[in-house]
């Protein structure tokens, strides 16, 4: 099983979901900001795949946007550098409701200067929604930028609200 690649339509778009092996390595909105090279996605399945990784990838987002799920499980092998690798690990490590910052990732790294290497790795993040990028704000809690637009962060932050009570940040 080689990389290859399929589109799902979601509620916030159709989607290209991209697998390789037994692994999720993307997930694209049609507007990305940084898409993947034509030659990282690999055959194309038609307008209808039938692939056991991006079928399950795509009904986990599914569930996910409709409010039926808050975790995933899909195994995932997003392709980076090992820095980049380390902020993916630690966005995955933001709860389902949550926020942090890029510099509270930053000191969570031991080095604050790192907020602007961190906000490039986590624009940079290849599987949207999956690994949550958009759980990082501003440092003031404003929404800053998205690979997939802002109005789409601001709905997956929406849809994440928290109760009152149980609203926090990780970091």
């Amino acid at each position: 099983m080689g990389t290859r690649h399929g589109y799902f339509e979601t509620s916030l778009g159709e989607l290209l979901f991209v697998a390789e092996g037994h692994a999720l390595t993307g997930v694209y909105f049609p507007d990305h900001r940084y898409p993947p090279a034509r030659d990282d996605i690999g055959e194309s399945l038609g307008a209808d795949p039938v692939d056991a990784v991006l079928v399950e990838a795509a009904r986990q987002l599914r569930e996910y946007l409709g409010g039926e799920r808050d975790a995933f499980d899909v195994p995932l092998a997003p392709r980076g550098d090992e820095f980049s690798q380390q902020v993916w690990s630690m966005l995955g490590d933001i709860p389902y409701g949550a926020t942090t910052t890029y510099g509270e990732l930053a000191l969570a790294l031991g080095n604050r200067a790192l907020a602007q290497r961190v906000g490039q790795a986590v624009g940079h993040n290849p599987v949207s929604i999956i690994i949550p990028c958009h759980r990082v704000v501003g440092a003031d809690g404003s929404l800053t930028g998205y690979a997939g637009g802002l109005d789409r962060k601001r709905a997956l932050l929406s849809l994440e609200e928290p109760e009152p009570a149980a609203a926090g940040r990780l970091f």
